[in-house]
């Protein structure tokens, strides 16, 4: 996450904002903050096409290697003693 924001930091945000604006407002407020933010994309050379479009053409991780066999312990109590 940016910032390294946490749940609880992102409401107590979500919080403050409804706060200030007031709860019918929201839609508005994060709708033109989302204009804004694909304004600034747009201007700065990142399109969201060509973000999605290397994502796809990235290669798979290789699987991970299968299990080995774990070895099952030998009870000491019910082996028979070299000696006896």
């Amino acid at each position: 996450m940016p910032f390294n924001l946490g749940p609880i930091e992102l409401g107590l945000i979500l919080l403050i904002v409804a706060m200030l604006f007031g709860v019918g407002k929201l839609p508005e407020v994060f709708g033109s903050i989302g204009k804004g933010v694909r304004e600034f994309r747009k201007e700065s050379g990142i399109d969201e096409s060509k973000q999605s479009a290397s994502a796809t053409t990235v290669a798979p991780a290789p699987a991970a290697p299968a299990p080995a066999a774990q070895a099952t312990a030998v009870n000491p109590t019910t082996t028979p003693e070299a000696g006896q």
